[in-house]
């Protein structure tokens, strides 16, 4: 079997044409965002959506719970969908529906996302004093029952706490180096550091807003950086977490920045040019473009084996190790 393609983030406004897209891309695994701002009962109602979308089109996609699914998705042809939150809005002030969330599939979990949560606190806030008394707590139920800890969207001290905290090895899923392109949004060296040192994973994003350059990044400048992280990390701590949104109209910025909690707009980053999607590089528009991105990293002189672990058998790995329960 050869290495599997996953990409480990995307938010796409899905439809049975990404389905076909993912399948001409050769895309094995896709983690895919259930909840942004939703409540317990509106996150049901996208896993039943998604139901839906497993029964009509499953010689195309399925629901993927254990690391052994890529392998499965591999051997049928077909993409196996895993399931997360960007934040935890979902649970709510209720531990106990952390394990009601994995017992429905959910594997990855945002402590935060951009704003202070119950748990934790989120890369656009002021002050950012940690991991609350409640957010200590999930982190171990998280460990216990196996949903991955994502810290994307937290603030330093808060990021940095939980992967100290956590017994297992935690993802920052979608967000690239701070050094290479100083958005809020990016980790600094000494986050990826101690991430990576834990055994931790980083999954690249592909969001212009991520990359130097923004939508005229190129495709050379994103790969070598790429190889720069896998000398400063290690290759086999890196991968994949496009951030794709494709198809999605403008108005769902609004949503993702803002849900219910404000009566105004506010993006963070304080630009209002940054209302909207903005237009993804011409060399990644949609899950048919992964074969350009694995041919930049083998240009930028990263190994086979390395680029096949980048490309989805790091991410492979880090899913049969981290599912299940402790």
């Amino acid at each position: 079997m050869t290495a599997p393609l996953i990409d480990n983030l995307q938010y796409a406004n899905f439809s049975p044409a990404i389905f076909e897209q993912m399948r001409a891309g050769g895309v094995d695994a896709v983690h895919v965002t259930i909840a942004y701002h939703e409540s317990f009962r509106e996150m049901v109602l996208n896993l039943e959506q998604w139901n839906r979308w497993f029964e009509r089109y499953p010689d195309l996609i399925f629901r993927g719970l254990t690391g052994e699914d890529v392998v499965r998705a591999q051997a049928t042809e077909r993409t196996a969908i895993f399931f997360g939150f960007q934040t935890p809005n979902p649970i709510g002030d209720d531990i106990g529906l952390v394990e009601i969330c994995h017992q429905l599939g959910v594997r990855f979990m945002q402590l935060s996302y951009n704003n202070q949560s119950l748990l934790a606190t989120g890369c656009y806030e002021d002050e950012d004093p940690g991991l609350t008394r409640m957010g200590k707590q999930v982190v171990a139920e998280m460990n216990r029952v196996g949903m991955v800890i994502d810290m994307s969207h937290s603030a330093e001290r808060s990021t940095r706490e939980a992967i100290d905290l956590s017994a297992r090895p935690i993802a920052i899923t979608h967000a690239n180096p701070h050094w290479w392109h100083a958005a809020l949004r990016n980790k600094s060296d000494a986050v990826l550091r101690a991430l990576t040192d834990r055994g931790g994973m980083l999954g690249f994003s592909l969001y212009p807003h991520h990359l130097a350059g923004g939508s005229a990044c190129t495709l050379d400048d994103f790969c070598q950086m790429v190889a720069q992280a896998a000398d400063r990390y290690g290759a086999r701590h890196l991968g994949l977490g496009s951030d794709l949104c494709q198809d999605q109209p403008d108005s769902v910025v609004e949503w993702m920045r803002v849900g219910r909690w404000s009566k105004v707009i506010d993006y963070g980053e304080g630009s209002a040019a940054q209302a909207g999607f903005p237009p993804m590089p011409e060399w990644f528009r949609d899950n048919r473009d992964f074969g350009t991105v694995r041919a930049g990293l083998l240009d930028a002189a990263l190994s086979v084996a390395d680029v096949d672990g980048i490309m989805g058998g790091n991410w492979h790995r880090f899913y049969a190790e981290s599912f299940g329960p402790a």
